[in-house]
């Protein structure tokens, strides 16, 4: 493909030709869109893979996996006080609205984010990540359990999004059967939230009156969970502050429940309408390692959020300050210039460069946690379960926006 520069050509303008299916303004929140969005991106990429969109308020849009290495670099300048493009009530300034830390440390510029990341790592290195394999791998199968001789589910409402509530639960130490509370409270924050300001502040109050009280139980109690650790910690020799631990945990909460069970989700759901794909991994476990792989290249489920300091020129383009730009990782991951057959799933895919999990300086932490989750929700399914399709295409349902996912997957076995 011949070399092509970033350009302002607007979304709204291009989208009206890009397919059949979707003839809107771009917009990541259309049911459309997110049912199939590979087309959009693949004509987006082709014909203008720096683009702005007039949507919420408006924001830049990258969809190549060059442009997407470039402007992960181009910190503090376009800083991450600003992850999504979430509408803010009128009057609201962006510049302003952004100028604190709400969910620390992603929300932090480096390298005031540095320390405070440290804190969280030893909880998500490969060897802690390990420590709760047992427990994930009993919950799946006490999960299936549960319907398996139903011969039918839901296998998104059913599995997926009861895998994942309950093990980041374990980690931070509270009761998973609170699960379905911080289901309801982490959707109506980043997904049902978009669109409705009372039920997004309504739902991050919940969480941040939650973790308060349990802050004050540790203080009180202390024990060897992540809000424990936390309480004990000290940056630069001085305590955290209260509301910086509640943050943190909110934002543990949120990162270890929506992303992980978007990608299970959207993995099960490829399989059940892909025979030839689940027959083969049926057949051939050894390709798990690579299909995982190949399940968070091709269903990638986030999508960054920055927002301009001061006016920051990319390629011919120029963001000015106070603007907010997505980087789309789940488009950079089927960009043809790096992955041969981008949106096709090669279980068996040897060169996966992906960036499902970001790059740079605020590279997902969770990354050793949500590998772990998906190789045993998808081993424990297929060893039980190893035939299975839709019952309904029709029927299933992708959470739209930022973090986009199969919600609902019904199927039969």
């Amino acid at each position: 493909m011949e070399d092509q520069k970033p350009t302002a050509c607007p979304v709204s303008d291009l989208a009206q030709d890009l397919t059949a299916e979707f003839k809107s303004e771009f917009d990541m929140f259309d049911a459309e869109y997110n049912a199939n969005p590979g087309p959009v991106w693949k004509e987006m990429r082709e014909t203008c893979p720096f683009s702005r969109s007039e949507e919420r308020g408006g924001f830049w849009v990258s969809t190549t996996y060059e442009d997407a290495q470039a402007l992960v670099r181009k910190v503090p300048e376009l800083s991450n006080r600003q992850v999504s493009v979430v509408e803010l009530p009128e009057g609201k300034d962006l510049m302003a609205h952004y100028n604190t830390q709400a969910f620390p440390p992603i929300t932090m510029d480096p390298p005031d984010n540095i320390p405070l990341r440290r804190l969280m790592l030893p909880f998500f290195t490969p060897k802690a990540t390990e420590v709760h394999r047992a427990y994930t791998e009993a919950l799946c199968n006490e999960l299936i359990d549960g319907f398996i001789d139903k011969g039918e589910c839901d296998a998104a409402v059913d599995y997926a999004q009861q895998i994942t509530p309950r093990v980041i639960s374990h980690i931070l130490g509270i009761d998973p059967n609170q699960a379905e509370e911080f289901t309801g409270w982490v959707r109506g924050m980043i997904e049902l939230g978009f669109d409705d300001l009372e039920l997004r502040a309504e739902s991050h109050g919940k969480i941040v009156v939650f973790f308060t009280e349990q802050l004050a139980l540790r203080r009180e109690n202390p024990g060897d969970d992540f809000i424990s650790h936390l309480a004990r910690a000290t940056v630069d020799d001085q305590p955290l502050a209260d509301k910086t631990i509640v943050k943190m945990c909110v934002l543990t909460l949120i990162a270890g429940i929506d992303t992980t069970w978007s990608s299970i989700g959207s993995s099960l759901w490829h399989f059940a309408s892909h025979p030839e794909d689940r027959r083969r991994l049926a057949a051939e476990p050894e390709l798990f390692s690579t299909a995982i792989e190949e399940m968070l290249r091709l269903h990638a489920p986030v999508s960054v959020g920055r927002i301009a300091m001061e006016d920051v020129e990319h390629g011919e383009a120029t963001v000015k300050q106070g603007e907010r730009l997505v980087i789309n990782f789940p488009a950079a991951n089927r960009d043809p210039e790096v992955f041969e057959n981008p949106d096709e799933a090669v279980l068996d895919r040897q060169k996966n460069r992906h960036i499902a999990f970001g790059i740079g300086i605020h590279r997902c932490a969770g990354s050793n946690l949500a590998r772990m989750e998906m190789e045993v929700a998808l081993k424990t399914w297929f060893a039980r379960i190893p035939e299975f399709e839709l019952t309904d295409a029709e029927a299933v349902v992708w959470a739209p926006g930022q973090v986009r996912g199969a919600r609902k997957v019904p199927v039969r076995f």
